[in-house]
């Protein structure tokens, strides 16, 4: 066909089978959940990996500095900790946290 942008990847064989994935519905599911919450993603991308970045770049990339799963996960404990006070005195300022702390 003249004009066919994308003949060069059409079948030359007789018979033209389409072939497809056995799990594609599930991929094309997720696809559509994808698109049509949109402003969750949004507000998950906003909320948590904005925070998750900063902590990385905190910690030197990637790298924990604790081996085995009890020390990685009480040294990222306290990298979010860290961030939380670090956030908080930023949003509240040193006055009005120790004022909230106080009761």
């Amino acid at each position: 066909m003249p004009g066919l942008p994308a003949k060069y990847r059409c079948s030359t064989g007789k018979e033209r089978r389409i072939t497809r994935w056995e799990h594609e519905h599930l991929v094309e599911e997720m696809q559509r959940r994808i698109n049509s919450g949109g402003g969750r993603m949004r507000l998950r991308r906003a909320t948590v990996a904005h925070p998750f970045g900063t902590i990385k770049a905190w910690m030197g990339a990637t790298q924990f500095q604790i081996r085995r799963l009890k020390g990685v996960r009480t040294e990222m404990a306290l990298q979010i900790l860290a961030y939380d006070i670090k956030r908080m005195l930023l949003l509240m300022g040193t006055r009005g946290l120790m004022a909230a702390l106080s009761g």
